[in-house]
């Protein structure tokens, strides 16, 4: 992976030209999950992301809660897992679990 294409790199250039921006990492997986503990997707308050935390299938899902993550800059914790009914609507069927953990970028 090089700088550019760091989403922590990313979140702190979009922080530093003033947009609004939430940070999403994955905490926690348990099973088969896509993208490993430390994976990280950064969302700016128009909804552009770069990173992963689920290979697509919780992104969208995930960028929706930032938005309101940066409205109140309260952080979130979101679960998706074969269990949760969530799963496969945002299309997480692979079998695991995982956590993520979206806060605002000050």
């Amino acid at each position: 992976m090089t700088a550019i294409s760091d989403p922590l790199t990313i979140a702190e250039a979009w922080a530093r030209e003033g947009r609004e921006v939430a940070l999403a990492t994955v905490v926690e997986t348990w099973g088969s999950a896509p993208r490993p503990a430390g994976s990280h997707l950064v969302i700016d308050r128009d909804g552009a992301f770069e990173g992963s935390v689920s290979g697509g299938c919780v992104e969208s899902a995930v960028v929706a809660e930032a938005a309101d993550v940066i409205e109140s800059g309260n952080p979130r914790m979101l679960e998706f897992g074969v269990a949760d009914e969530t799963a496969w609507r945002v299309g997480l069927s692979c079998g695991g679990r995982i956590k993520v953990l979206v806060e605002k970028v000050a």
